[in-house]
């Protein structure tokens, strides 16, 4: 734990430091579930049955509630200990990254809605490796955006926010081969739109994990990098 980490959980009042810590912790939770959520949808995709991804689309509802409770202790905690400025900043920096998890949650379930579609047109194949590709890369920007919140490590953040420029890449390509696809098999369309819908939202869930990653650089910095470019919020961890 470095001495950013230390500052929020070194108070003279130990309830002070529990509340803080079990935000942070529930946040974990919910970032456990949101991997968990993704993960069940893919599954449903290489099995090419869609009660994993029933699962991930019930799997919204707790994280929905949990969304809600979180925030609920941190408009608690905020009125009962007028926190001075950086327990106020890791208090805020823990909504927001909560609220981009819940936004994922939505994203998911949405892939996870649009892969039953191709379940049950028998249709799983079609550009299945571009979506396991993508599926792949955002899973990995999540994973590695809530460990940098664990660690206070701006520089694992950082290279979350790099990655999702390679996402923003990977997902433009696919769509380039569905496009074609779709003039060269009219067939194909109603399928391809499926397709396209999942990338569209894995793309997002990858946007969203490049936001948790900008909030811990504001919790660590102090400085809101959201509308920074990469090259800017380098400069920002530099300092």
């Amino acid at each position: 734990m470095n001495s950013t980490q230390d500052a929020h959980f070194d108070h003279i009042s130990q309830q002070f430091n529990v509340e803080l810590d079990d935000i942070r912790t529930q946040l974990m939770n919910m970032g456990g579930m949101i991997e968990q959520q993704l993960q069940d949808a893919m599954q449903s995709l290489k099995k090419g049955d869609s009660s994993s991804a029933y699962a991930a689309i019930k799997m919204d509802d707790d994280i929905n509630k949990l969304e809600m409770s979180i925030n609920d202790q941190c408009a608690r905690i905020i009125a009962r200990r007028q926190p001075a400025a950086s327990d106020l900043r890791f208090i805020i920096a823990i909504s927001k990254a909560i609220t981009d998890l819940e936004r994922t949650g939505d994203e998911i379930k949405r892939v996870a809605a649009n892969i039953i579609k191709l379940v049950e047109e028998g249709a799983t194949e079609i550009s299945a490796s571009e979506i396991r590709n993508i599926a792949k890369s955002v899973s990995g920007m999540i994973s590695d955006s809530l460990t940098a919140f664990a660690r206070y490590d701006v520089e694992l953040a950082y290279a979350v926010v790099k990655r999702d420029e390679e996402v923003d890449e990977e997902y433009k390509t696919a769509m380039r081969a569905l496009v074609t696809r779709m003039m060269e098999e009219p067939r194909s369309i109603a399928t391809s739109m499926n397709v396209i819908w999942i990338l569209r939202s894995l793309e997002r869930v990858g946007d969203h994990a490049q936001n948790i990653a900008q909030h811990l650089v504001y919790l660590v910095k102090g400085i809101d990098v959201s509308h920074a470019t990469a090259e800017e919020m380098q400069a920002t961890i530099d300092k």
